[in-house]
């Protein structure tokens, strides 16, 4: 097999590539006068590393990958583009790829006047390696393969792609997107035998970070310095390298699993709905779902606000609606509506499988405000937080990260008015997900106090039997505390109690403001980490009257 190297455009090869100010200088520190930057400080006012140089160590820790390996770009889509700007000669050169599969590829050939050549599937989805090799000629310098595909869901066997990768001559890119939830492994440790190969992942999948626009691609040292060379120097930013570092941090192994026992779940529910041709088997963390009248289905939906993709006009997905497997109770409502839609009775619930499994998600929608909240008493601590508050942000934090439940609130709201209604209605929103999650509350320690913080001292008492009742003593002496006026911390923490069905006590008292809060909000998950917990060798209900309020 010929090297890489053969494959590239003649004036890539040649190519001498820009010299950024931040890739000559490797420091982090010196009086930065080279790059025409605004000096005074905001957070932003730098240009961002052009390598990625922490953010790769940091991947390549996860992944067990070197550092020069790995290619950072603004989506797995950058890549896509730029393997055919490095390998391809517009007008002359085509790329082959299976279908039907993800069609960014075809829109990025088609962007840089490739010739672009699909074969069809075979049966069950298979992959048609001699149609795919039959395919190319010598002008093919690209095979890209999605694997698990996208729309279909099914991976394909590695001994198969191997096999092409062996045979072809040519680069082979495989999109491994969605490889965290397949039962077949990721071909990234045959990178070292295979120069010919480039692997494709993202961050965007599960671990949940499609809003930043990251995505990775693996190969060979020197084609991973090509890749470099090609790129726009800047491509990605530092809010989006500062949020990736916080949220590679965090283990998804529990994430993850959840959403393939729910894929199953799904599945086998979606199965006994009369309407349902077929549900085909998923390495993803969606489900490609034969129906009878995919159309009329669709619409239901989307007038129903549920949001699902009509691949029924694509060859060889006739009929199929492509679902995404949401939360546990976005996939009832989803089962609910389909069920409906095709006449049946409304498609019986699941058993809980684990009572350890205490985990919620509540859409609240007003006139002022909208909020979702999803919490994971079994977490981990780990948050992503954003009520366009900061201040109440950094609070809502220290509520995850100190009581170890896993915390994700999305709120936007009439903030132009005031904050009033943003901090209530989350307060409530989170309150009914916490109770949701809490369930029976067998066996739970239901009690909770706690904590002394630098200059403040704060007392959280908290009772998870059912009383409502609420105690505040905190005396704030400045209004505002960053961007949240301090009044509106007793009425969170009293529309929080009412929404928990919980009697909470609040005692507080120290110099700095500031301070104050944080003890407060840190006391309050410290007291609930407590009384959420539940006693492995009981599955008593906590009181002594056998019955909760």
């Amino acid at each position: 097999m010929k090297d890489y190297s053969a494959y590239i455009r003649k004036n890539i090869r040649e190519l001498t590539p820009y010299s950024s100010a931040r890739s000559e200088y490797k420091g982090t520190e010196g009086i930065f006068l080279d790059a025409n930057e605004n000096p005074y400080d905001n957070g932003y006012n730098r240009y961002p590393d052009p390598l990625q140089i922490r953010l790769k160590g940091i991947i390549s820790g996860i992944k067990g990958i070197p550092s020069e390996n790995i290619f950072i770009g603004n989506g797995s889509d950058e890549a896509i583009d730029l393997c055919y700007r490095i390998f391809c000669e517009p007008r002359i050169d085509n790329a082959v790829a299976i279908a039907p599969s993800y069609g960014m590829y075809k829109v990025a050939a088609a962007v840089n006047d490739i010739s672009f050549r699909e074969v069809q599937l075979e049966e069950g989805f298979s992959l048609p390696v001699d149609g795919l090799l039959s395919a190319a000629d010598g002008n093919t310098k690209l095979m890209l393969l999605c694997s698990p595909n996208n729309p279909t869901g099914n991976a394909f066997p590695k001994e198969k792609i191997l096999y092409l990768v062996e045979h072809f001559d040519g680069m082979v890119v495989v999109d491994e997107a969605y490889i965290d939830f397949s039962s077949q492994q990721s071909l990234l440790d045959e990178l070292e035998s295979h120069p010919n190969l480039i692997i494709l992942q993202t961050l965007s999948k599960a671990w949940g970070m499609a809003g930043l626009r990251l995505g990775l691609a693996y190969a060979s040292k020197d084609l991973i310095s090509v890749f470099s060379s090609v790129k726009y120097p800047y491509n990605i930013n530092i809010a989006g390298m500062r949020a990736a570092f916080g949220l590679l941090g965090r283990d998804i192994t529990k994430e993850v699993s959840e959403l393939k026992h729910d894929r199953e779940i799904l599945a086998g529910r979606l199965g006994k709905i009369s309407c349902v041709r077929e549900v085909y088997p998923s390495d993803a963390n969606f489900l490609l779902v034969k129906v009878d009248d995919p159309k009329g289905l669709y619409k239901v939906l989307s007038d129903k606000k549920m949001i699902v993709r009509d691949r029924s006009s694509i060859p060889g997905c006739e009929g199929c609606l492509r679902i995404t497997v949401g939360t546990p109770e976005e996939n009832d409502c989803l089962v609910d509506s389909v069920s409906a839609y095709c006449g049946d009775d409304v498609a019986e619930k699941p058993a809980v499988v684990s009572e350890s499994v205490r985990m919620a998600t509540v859409v609240r929608n007003t006139k002022e405000t909208k909020i979702t909240v999803a919490v994971d008493l079994e977490g981990n601590g780990v948050s992503s937080i954003n009520t366009g508050l900061h201040f109440f942000d950094h609070m809502l934090d220290q509520i995850a990260h100190h009581s170890g439940i896993s915390l994700r609130i999305a709120a936007e709201g009439d903030l132009q008015v005031d904050e009033h209604h943003t901090m209530e209605d989350v307060a409530i929103t989170l309150g009914e997900a916490l109770y949701k999650a809490l369930g029976n509350k067998r066996g739970i320690e239901r009690y909770g106090f706690a904590l002394p913080m630098d200059d403040c001292r704060a007392m959280v008492l908290i009772d998870l039997g059912g009383r409502i009742d609420f105690e505040w003593d905190v005396p704030f002496t400045r209004e505002m505390v960053g961007d949240v006026p301090t009044e509106m911390f007793r009425h969170f923490f009293k529309s929080l109690s009412e929404a928990m069905h919980c009697n909470l006590h609040i005692v507080a008292k120290g110099e700095n403001n500031h301070h104050l809060a944080e003890s407060v909000f840190k006391a309050f998950a410290r007291a609930l980490r407590q009384a959420v917990h539940k006693n492995k060798f009981s599955d008593e209900i906590p009181s002594s009257k056998g019955m909760l309020w």
